[in-house]
């Protein structure tokens, strides 16, 4: 199994009198683009993708979309474990419930999914921060667990914005 986590594009800045709820705050015009470009070249890096699981938050759910625009026979769904502050092992468990041969990206927020990345491949949160609408993969022989994840590669939007826009000969 192939877990990529994908952190949510660049958002509007916070403003409480447009978004009492944090959570309401929408992904920027420029942030669309941006994170277009990035799920561009995730496709070209993992182009099995089947399931895209999301934070519930609006700029996560935005950014959910995208990808599975680009992944265009992918899934989608909430969980609340993405959220910030959720349960790593909520999303673990939730992980283990997929099959086996899928790669499924995890759309969520900084620190958390920065942490889920340290737990998954050392299992301990041993934090692997990634930048808005940047990712890394996991690869698991088995079922996924704290610390049996191979970490395959951990890359920043700029990157994946360019392999969008590499052609192949």
């Amino acid at each position: 199994m192939r877990i990529i986590l994908f952190r949510h594009g660049p958002a509007g800045e916070r403003d409480p009198a447009r978004w009492p709820d944090d959570g309401d705050r929408p992904l920027s015009a420029r942030g669309v683009d941006r994170t277009h470009e990035a799920a561009r070249g995730l496709a070209k890096l993992e182009p099995g993708v089947r399931h895209i699981v999301t934070s519930p938050l609006r700029r996560a759910a935005m950014t959910a979309e995208i990808l599975a625009e680009v992944f265009d026979e992918a899934s989608t769904e909430h969980l609340d474990a993405l959220a910030p502050g959720g349960s790593y092992r909520g999303v673990i468990e939730f992980v283990r419930g997929l099959p086996e041969e899928n790669a499924v990206a995890l759309v969520g927020h900084e620190p958390d999914l920065g942490k889920l990345a340290g737990i998954l491949a050392f299992g301990a949160p041993a934090a692997l921060p990634l930048k808005k609408a940047g990712a890394c993969a996991f690869e698991f022989e088995g079922p996924p667990t704290a610390g049996t994840g191979r970490l395959l590669w951990l890359l920043t939007p700029r990157i994946l914005r360019r392999m969008a826009q590499k052609v192949h000969a």
